[in-house]
């Protein structure tokens, strides 16, 4: 089975491409991310004629969440965020995250909130995702244990510094902070880990670039982008890979997709 994770920066604007890539690369599921579009604006049609089913979760024209699968899509939630505060007001609904059974895998699709400055709003609403999402894995675990389960998507967080270009340039930003940092270590330790790094080590090995300054060409980015995996999940994984062709050429996201390799279920 090839799981895949992508930020596609808007699915309308970059259909055709996620459609050949999709197609070239042989995924069986793929979790996408940033649609950028309201459920009835999400292009499911061109999805199913290549033979995937499709699950989508978007509001509005922010955010948005997929799931594109061949293999079975079963059991599909929203809701494990659903009671975020947002902005230390009331739940606000965001459409950052779906899951569903692929497969007999759980994914998660995740688009984990910016945070946008250390001192804005949005940076303590971060954390409180980021704490309830590990509040969550770690109720999954204890009550399916031998479930596979991969938590998948756009982090925005950098867990390392050799996770950036240039851990100066970062000082004092979001993405690199220590709480943000100690978040993604705190899903680690309930028992999700990074199956990719093994396959894909640093430093420089990056899964963002800014479309700006001419990042990409300079080799200027930035890891933020995961497949975390249970212990079921990591028992599988026999390779992976940052797809970094990708992210050139006219139309590209600034994101590059994610690829995970898992061997049938003993």
């Amino acid at each position: 089975m090839r799981l895949a994770t992508w930020n596609v920066n808007s699915i309308r604007a970059r259909l055709d491409r996620v459609l050949a890539w999709i197609d070239r690369s042989d995924v069986d599921v793929v979790a996408l991310q940033e649609t950028k579009c309201k459920d009835e604006q999400f292009p499911e049609q061109a999805f199913r004629d290549l033979g995937y089913e499709v699950a989508h979760h978007g509001l509005s024209q922010w955010n948005g969440v997929a799931l594109v699968s061949r293999v079975g899509l079963e059991d599909v939630s929203t809701a494990f965020s659903a009671d975020v505060p947002h902005f230390g007001e009331p739940a606000v609904a965001e459409a950052r995250a779906i899951g569903a059974v692929c497969g007999g895998v759980r994914v998660w699709s995740l688009y984990v909130p910016n945070g946008r400055a250390l001192q804005d709003p949005h940076y303590a609403y971060k954390l409180q995702w980021l704490a309830r999402l590990r509040e969550a894995g770690q109720e999954w675990l204890a009550r399916e244990p031998d479930l596979p389960v991969a938590l998948v998507g756009d982090f925005n967080i950098a867990p390392t510094d050799e996770d950036v270009w240039d851990v100066d340039f970062f000082a004092g930003s979001t993405h690199v902070s220590e709480p943000e940092r100690a978040a993604f270590a705190a899903l680690v330790d309930a028992g999700f880990a990074d199956v990719v790094r093994p396959y894909a080590p640093g430093p420089g090995t990056f899964t963002y670039w800014d479309y700006t300054q001419l990042r990409f060409p300079k080799r200027q980015g930035m890891r933020i982008d995961f497949v975390l995996g249970s212990p079921a999940l990591q028992a599988r994984v026999t390779g992976a890979t940052i797809d970094r062709e990708e992210r050139k050429g006219k139309g590209a996201s600034d994101h590059a997709p994610v690829v995970v390799e898992l061997a049938p279920n003993a």
